[in-house]
């Protein structure tokens, strides 16, 4: 009988501790799943889909054959002989052709650079695509969470992003941004920071608007420097509507990728390549120094070293750093291997700068030209846009009908300061041809041949 009873007692013991040991096992099982949970939802990408853009097609009252610029010039009477000579010749080499445009303010005899001025022009731009790109997807303006403006040379007060909110009537608890100082290559700045609020604020819609105002800053001095500024700006302006919310990945456009940013600001040399300031005279201009191209290019060198690992295939990658160790290794002198970066993309966007920018980027990538032909087509038609540029080249590809879903695309900005960014995006969806973007009304005519020099 006590055999039995102690038998009973201990096979008790051992069914509550094996309850115990389940109880554990479940408890650390449960820890687990939340732990991997946590993890998935913290490492998560979150996505920001570009839905949609438009880019302003000024109108055509304010195109500048040289012979209109010619005019203008000798009209205004600010300019001596030299200074004429030097800009209409800096124009003919420039890669920009007659479709360019100057605000009409600019076209004025005297020049109107009045505040006033200045705040048509950009209203003029940016309300215009502003209501295009809303309208077409059906969108109420008190819908938009976030708005970001970017104008680096222009910076009013109430802000250029006041303007809109007044001008649609957005909501009181919008989240609005001005950037301003930020150079041409502000417009990835920009979505930088719209995806950074976008990973913060679920569900939300943001609005980002990229231009520069010519009115207030064409510059009337003999600086040559600064005359550039006067042969390389056009009017221009782009609207990019962006979203985090899983629904809008059924309309939207591309996804994006990457945003990649950086600065050589602490080099005096890079400071001080593009510089607003007085001249002897007392006009204020932005001087363009003979450094800036080499500056880019280091920029560039600088931005790519990053972009790269993020894109490129293992085989560039491995190369790439075969060639580094060789250059440590071996006394003599061996070039870096340049990665071959149309394995990683299918589109290219390089800022239209300028004829001689375009070149070296084309250059230093070892790229075709048909990859810099959305760059030198917009520089031709549209000029050089500032931050705006890169969605005329985006807006071109799409025009052309060359952009597949799945698709990659790298935009790369240059900026004052002196700054490199690059953004990567990557097509979700079939695109058809537009039937109204900003080139829609003479895409038949392109590609064209541009010539060295033009003769108008």
């Amino acid at each position: 009988m006590g055999i039995a009873f102690s038998f009973l007692l201990l096979k008790g013991a051992n069914l509550r501790q094996q309850r115990q040991s389940d109880i554990q096992n479940v408890h650390y099982f449960a820890a687990t799943v939340i732990v991997l949970a946590v993890i998935y939802f913290c490492t998560k990408r979150k996505h920001v889909y570009l839905v949609d853009f438009t880019c302003y097609r000024p109108p055509d009252h304010c195109r500048t054959p040289l012979s209109t610029l010619h005019e203008c010039a000798i009209c205004a009477k600010e300019f001596d002989q030299e200074s004429i000579s030097f800009q209409l010749k800096t124009i003919q080499r420039s890669g920009i052709g007659s479709e360019s445009c100057i605000p009409s303010s600019v076209h004025s005899w005297p020049r109107d650079s009045s505040l006033a001025s200045s705040r048509e022009e950009v209203q003029t731009a940016l309300c215009t695509i502003v209501k295009d790109l809303l309208d077409k997807h059906g969108i109420k303006p008190e819908s938009i969470d976030i708005l970001i403006s970017n104008c680096s040379l222009f910076s009013p007060t109430p802000s250029i992003a006041a303007m809109i909110i007044n001008w649609f009537g957005m909501k009181s608890d919008i989240m609005s941004f001005n950037l301003s100082g930020m150079g041409c290559s502000a417009g990835i700045l920009s979505l930088a920071l719209a995806r950074d609020l976008l990973k913060v604020h679920k569900n939300s819609l943001a609005l980002v608007v990229s231009m520069e105002a010519l009115t207030p800053h064409a510059y009337p001095g003999k600086d040559k420097s600064m005359l550039l500024s006067n042969c390389l700006f056009r009017l221009g302006a782009a609207a990019i509507l962006l979203s985090n919310r899983e629904y809008d990945k059924r309309k939207a456009k591309y996804d994006l990728q990457y945003l990649v940013r950086t600065h050589s600001g602490w080099k005096d040399k890079s400071y001080n390549c593009v510089y607003q300031k007085p001249d002897s005279e007392g006009h204020v201009g932005v001087s363009l120094s003979r450094d800036v191209l080499n500056v880019a290019g280091e920029a560039l060198k600088s931005n790519i070293s990053r972009v790269g690992p993020l894109v490129l295939p293992f085989s560039e990658q491995f190369q790439y750093g075969l060639s580094m160790i060789r250059q440590k290794l071996v006394k003599a002198p061996n070039p870096l291997y340049v990665p071959d970066f149309k394995k990683a993309f299918e589109h290219f966007c390089i800022h239209a700068g300028g004829r001689a920018v375009i070149d070296s980027v084309v250059k230093n990538l070892r790229m075709e030209n048909e990859h810099a032909e959305p760059s030198r087509m917009t520089l031709y038609r549209f000029g050089n846009t500032s931050s705006s540029s890169i969605w005329y080249e985006l807006s071109y590809i799409e025009a052309m009908g060359r952009m597949k879903k799945g698709d990659k695309i790298w935009q790369i900005a240059f900026g004052s300061g002196f700054k490199c960014s690059s953004a990567v995006w990557k097509c979700i969806s079939e695109i058809a041809k537009e039937e109204n973007n900003a080139w829609s009304d003479e895409i038949h005519r392109y590609p064209v041949q541009i010539p060295t020099k033009f003769d108008y």
